[in-house]
Formats: C-alpha cells, structure tokens, sequence
C-alpha cells in the first residue's frame, strides 16, 4: 500500500485561494497580512495537518530557526536559569538553542561573537549582564541583521530589545526590612567590578541603609565574583572582624551559601546569630539549610519572555520589558536576638 503523500505549501495555497508567498508569511507570522486572511491560511494548515520544512524555510530567510545565548557570567545557576525559560518557549517550535561562553576581555571578543553568528545564521541573540551592558556588541548584532534582545538590571535598550529588573529598589527594600528587624550592623558583600547588576545592588544597599538612618561601616563591606568560594572568603573576613555584623546582605545566592558556610565554621547560629539575605532566588536558595531568604530576580520569566521578543519579532513592543523584583522571606533572616 501506497504511503499518502505529506502535504506541501503548494496544497495549503491552492485550498486556500491564495499565493504560496502568503501562506509563508502567515507561516513566519508576518504582520503584513489582515486578521481574516491569516485565519483562513490557518484553518486549512490545521485541516491538513501541514507541517513546515524547516530546512526550506532557513533557506527562505537566510537563518537557522536558532537562538544564541551569549554570556560571561561566573553565576552558573543564573545561567540555567535564563536557559530553562529559553526553552520553556521554543519547546514545541522549530527553534533550538545554542549556547556559547566568551571572555568579555578578549581582544578578539567582536570579531569572535562576528564569526560566531555568521557560522550558525542565529535567527536571534540573547546577551546576558555584563555582555548586555557592551552598546558595541549589541549593535554587531544588528548590522549582522541579527535580532537581539538584553538582559539587566537597568534601562539598556528600548522595550523591544530589553528585559530588566529593578534590583537596585529591591535590595533597598531588603536592607531596610533588616533594619526593621532591629539589625544596625549590617554587612554587604558586592558583586564584581564591571558588573551593572553588582553596581545597582551596591547603590540599593547604600539607599536602605540611608532609608534606615544606618551609617555604613567600611570594614563590613566585602566584595566577590558571584562564585560560592568568594562567598565563603569574603563571609569569613566580615565575620573575623573585632565588632561582626549581625546580618550580611550578599549581591547573589552563591555567595550568600559561602556566608552560611562562613558562619558555620565560627560556630555561629543561622539565623539566631546572623541573618543572611541573598539575591537570585537561584535553586540552591531553597536547598541549603536553612533555606535562604532572598530577593527573587525573575530570571525565568524574563527568560521566557526574551525568547518570545526573538522568535516573534513582530510582535516584541508588545512584550513586557520590566519585571520587578520581590524579598522571598525564608528561615535565615530574623530580627536581632539580644
């Protein structure tokens, strides 16, 4: 018996009463079309169960059907994180994923990432902080006829291109719930140098200590490279000083874990010693013990969110570009014991 025939553009054209050209552009969503034609295409798609050839449409427009997701960033779990909700959206559509690490001090940073693109024909980039801070990178992209789209912590780019959070507000609202808990010495470690995310925790922790009328104390201020190992260094230093902080606000969740560890070693008491605030709301907040209350950055959503601008390109002024911040009050921040 004859294997029936897979229908092509051509059937869903001739069904249709309408040019193959325009049985593309309803496939690749393409808003140069009205609301009735776009209907009628895709009932008849839906009626024949019509598939598109992915390699035939690459070749139409010169892409691969490919995300690249483009980073320098030392916090493995944020980067796992941005990845999931790449894929919560691309899951189910002809879009994959390609992941590439670069050195952000390269010499050769623009011509590698130049190259990098052309080989794959990425249909749309994602940079991840610090890349996304880089105005020269964002724009190779788009003279490469590369959609891009920048994560942050502040404005980078118009809506269309941008997700961003509000990370310096949130961590002024977290410092000054630790003050309402009655801590006055209140430790801070920062994120890395050239980081914007690390410069705009850094100010919130200046506001809410200013909020607070808390004077900052330069011996309990420390800084890390959003690694565990920078945590435990920089937790140890704050906690070996003559008069210790009773909390700690740590830039992100990996350090925050090397605080805890940090603490455990002097055999301090979590919470009932030190409190301890972290930022991410990353998986190992809520696997550690105790369980870590942080400042939740919706990495995930605006994951997903980045991949809709990219694969939907049309419709991206539309997306949402900002997506707020919130304290997740767990086990290890409570109010000073006396």
């Amino acid at each position: 018996m004859a294997k029936a025939q897979k229908p092509t553009i051509n059937d869903v054209a001739r069904l249709s009463g309408v040019s193959k050209k325009t049985v593309s552009r309803v496939i690749n969503k393409s808003p140069l079309l009205n609301q009735a034609t776009r209907e009628k295409v895709e009932a008849v798609i839906a009626q024949l169960d019509y598939v598109p050839n992915p390699q035939a449409r690459a070749l139409a427009l010169r892409r691969n059907f490919l995300i690249g997701l483009i980073h320098d960033n030392p916090n493995a779990q944020m980067v796992l994180g941005v990845q999931e909700g790449i894929l919560d959206t691309i899951r189910s559509t002809e879009f994959a994923l390609v992941v590439r690490p670069v050195d952000r001090h390269s010499p050769t940073l623009l011509d590698d990432i130049h190259h990098f693109i052309e080989q794959q024909r990425l249909y749309g980039v994602m940079l991840l902080p610090p890349l996304s801070e880089n105005d020269e990178l964002a724009r190779l992209c788009r003279d490469l006829g590369c959609t891009v789209v920048r994560m942050g912590s502040a404005k980078l780019d118009d809506e269309a291109h941008l997700v961003a959070s509000n990370d310096q507000e949130a961590v002024s609202e977290a410092v000054a719930w630790l003050a309402e808990l009655g801590h006055r010495r209140i430790g801070f470690i920062a994120g890395p140098d050239g980081f914007r995310s690390a410069r705009e925790r850094e100010l919130g922790f200046i506001a809410g200590m200013g909020r607070a009328g808390l004077t900052i104390d330069p011996a309990l201020l420390a800084r890390g490279d959003y690694r565990f190992e920078s945590g435990l260094e920089a937790g140890q230093a704050l906690l070996g000083g003559a008069n210790p902080p009773t909390a700690i606000f740590s830039s992100n969740d990996e350090m925050a874990a090397g605080v805890l560890h940090a603490a455990c070693e002097r055999g301090l008491r979590v919470p009932q010693d030190l409190s301890i605030i972290g930022f991410d709301d990353t998986a190992i907040a809520a696997h550690i013990w105790p369980p870590l209350t942080t400042v939740r950055w919706p990495i995930r959503d605006m994951a997903r969110t980045a991949a809709r601008k990219l694969t939907r390109p049309e419709s991206a002024a539309r997306e949402p570009a900002f997506f707020p911040s919130d304290l997740v009050r767990r086990a290890s921040a409570v109010p000073v014991q006396d």
